[in-house]
This record gives structure tokens, sequence and C-alpha cells, in this order.
């Protein structure tokens, strides 16, 4: 029985074994299943892990289910009969409950798990959700798996779907940020890669100030700003544009869509 199948071979799969295997868990312990070949092949060549057929996949002790939502239902109900009484079921699929999850797998263990892609280089934070039939042992294991590509915290299942609007969907907004703000900088006249030199190092600096200094983030913030100075300028700008605004609607919008999602 293999330690550890990784159903769905995206980019969140792909980032999870990813940052597993750099955690030091043997290619030999990981198995691989995808619908589409090629992208097995892909990820077998990259990583040395093993593509398997669903069957094979569900006798693991740990079955980790990193398919779109809609699929997930599905995948479990197929792979019902062949997964071993001691599996352990992890989904990382947004707005999929563990009442949907239990129902498509009954009698198992099931753990939910919202992580986000910075698990590719060990930055990873998660957020996990313990199902009726799961020991504190399941939630070692997956606290575990989560902690050796970045963070996680275990929290109430009612706040999965805030915690995916800030963390899960959260890359995407600084990099979303780090697009616009390299392009200002290509507006001021400096080449994209010294721009993208400029805002990567900035991000990573800041947010290293922000993890290791003890200060909120207000208080590093009016750090920057100095009465009527330049840093002022540039925030009193955003203001006028409403982007604290934006950021608190795209946040709540989020979170509505995961509440959407597991109602769906």
């Amino acid at each position: 029985m293999s330690r550890l199948a990784v159903i769905g071979a995206g980019a969140m799969g792909e980032a999870l074994i990813a940052g597993w295997l750099a955690s030091g868990i043997p290619s030999s312990d990981v198995v691989i299943v995808d619908a589409h070949e090629p992208r097995v092949r892909e990820i077998e060549e990259r990583h040395g892990v093993t593509g398997v057929s669903l069957d094979e996949a569900a006798q693991a002790d740990t079955v980790v289910l990193a398919v779109k939502p809609h699929q997930v239902d599905g995948i479990l109900r197929a792979a019902a009969d062949s997964l071993g009484e001691s599996s352990l079921v992890v989904s990382i699929a947004a707005g999929v409950t563990l009442a949907q999850l239990q129902g498509a797998a009954p009698g198992r263990a099931v753990v939910r798990v919202m992580p986000n892609t910075p698990a590719l280089v060990g930055k990873g934070m998660a957020g996990i959700v313990r199902g009726e039939r799961a020991t504190d042992e399941h939630v070692a294991r997956v606290r575990g798996l989560m902690g050796a590509v970045g963070k996680a915290v275990v929290i109430d299942e009612g706040h999965l779907d805030a915690l995916t609007a800030l963390s899960g969907s959260g890359p995407a907004y600084v990099f979303y940020v780090a697009e616009a703000m390299i392009e200002g900088g290509v507006h001021q006249g400096l080449t994209r890669a010294e721009a993208t030199e400029l805002v990567t190092q900035t991000l990573v600096g800041s947010a290293a100030m922000l993890a290791e200094t003890g200060k909120s983030a207000t208080q590093l913030r009016e750090m920057v700003t100095s009465p009527a100075g330049t840093t002022a300028a540039a925030l009193r700008a955003l203001d006028d544009h409403g982007v604290r605004a934006a950021f608190l609607d795209a946040i709540e919008a989020c979170r509505n869509r995961g509440l959407e999602m597991g109602k769906g």
C-alpha cells in the first residue's frame, strides 16, 4: 500500500507533491492519478512519482483529492469500494463540505484542507477542518503534511470560506498587486526586468518584516509613511481610487463564492 496518493495533477496537486518531496518524503511513497495521461507522464518525469489507477490510489494510507469541486463526489463514489478501512481522505477542493465528503465516502475518516500555492516553495498556508471520524492522529498526520510545505491551522468549517478568501486565493491578490507595481515602474522608465527585481524583493522583504518584527501591518505602514511625504501621496492616490474598499469587496466575493459552491 502506498503511503500517499494524490488524485488530480493540476497546479495545486503538483505544488503539494513538489513540496512534500522537497521536505524529504520519498518519491516511492507517492502515487498520482489524473484523467489526462500526458499530464501524469509529465509529473512522473519531473518528480519521480508513479502514476496508478484510481482503484490503486484509493488503497493508500492518505488519499488527497486535488481535483475540481464538481469532480469530488463522482471520484469518491467510484473509489468507494477500493478505499481501505483505515484510509484517510483529504480534500483540498474549495466549497465541498464535510457532509458531502462523508456522504460520498461513508465510514471513512475525512479532513478538509484549504492550502495555497506557496506550498510549492515551502511557504504555504493551510486551513484544516476535521471530519466526524477523523482522530487526533489523522489531524496530526495532515498537519505534518501541510507543515512540511509551510504552516497550517486547525479551524471550524464555518470559517473555512473566510480562510479561503484570505490565504487560499490570497497569492493571486499579491501577484495582481505585483503586476500593477511592475507596470507602474515600467511607465516611469524602468526596464521590465529592473521593475520586476525591485518589486519582488520589496514584497519578500515586506512579508519578512510582517512575519518577524511582531509589529502590525498598520504599524509597519506608518513606519514608511512620513507626513506629507512621497509614500503619503501614493497612499492618498490609492484611497482616492477605493483600493482598500475594493479589497474588502474582493475578499467578501471570494467568501460568498465558496459558500455558493458548497450549496451547489
